[in-house]
């Protein structure tokens, strides 16, 4: 009777859309990295690169495995124009992200997140059980390509697969920008 009900409640979450992964692709929406010293930056600062926005706790074996990884393609296809971003969403996050881009050389931008707006961000529900690192995939017109599933999605955390969907998003076509003729002076 015990797992009747269990089910049930599967069941229903699952029909509710409370563990049903979030639809892909999708407009990434906006989102706010705090960095220590006050700093904070806005996801929407990198469009027009690819990025691998990647949530991690400082204190997880995989997700410093993964920042290390991310550093070793940036090297690489950074100048292609690839950016990886970490977001630590652990307690006291801010106060440990120094500590971690000094102990693992990360070579990009390492902030930190309320769990709240993070998970907001991944469409994850607070009730949820979820892993991380939690990795999004972003092409260069600001659209989701790629999520991890909650409880993870080891492909994107694999150097082969991940450079193989970064080197695939940075073949496509850059956004056109909109340019403004410059404006000419009337003669008086």
């Amino acid at each position: 009777m015990r797992s009747a009900r269990s089910i049930a409640v599967f069941l229903g979450l699952t029909a509710t859309g409370l563990l049903a992964e979030p639809p892909i692709p999708r407009l990434s929406p906006e989102f706010v990295i705090n960095y220590p010293g006050g700093k904070q930056a806005l996801l929407s600062n990198y469009k027009g690169k690819v990025v691998v926005l990647t949530f991690i706790f400082t204190t997880c074996p995989h997700c410093q495995a993964e920042c290390q990884m991310l550093s070793k393609l940036n090297s690489e296809l950074g100048p292609k124009g690839f950016q990886p971003l970490a977001v630590a969403v652990n307690p006291m996050s801010l106060m440990l992200v120094p500590d971690f881009v000094r102990d693992y050389r990360t070579n990009f931008p390492v902030g930190a997140s309320e769990q709240g707006p993070a998970l907001s961000y991944l469409q994850v529900s607070m009730v949820e059980r979820w892993v991380v690192p939690q990795i999004v995939l972003i092409d260069r017109k600001g659209m989701i390509r790629a999520q991890s599933a909650p409880l993870g999605t080891e492909k994107l955390q694999e150097e082969a697969y991940l450079r193989q969907q970064i080197e695939t998003l940075l073949h496509e076509e850059a956004p056109v920008t909109k340019r403004t003729a410059p404006v000419k002076k009337r003669p008086t």
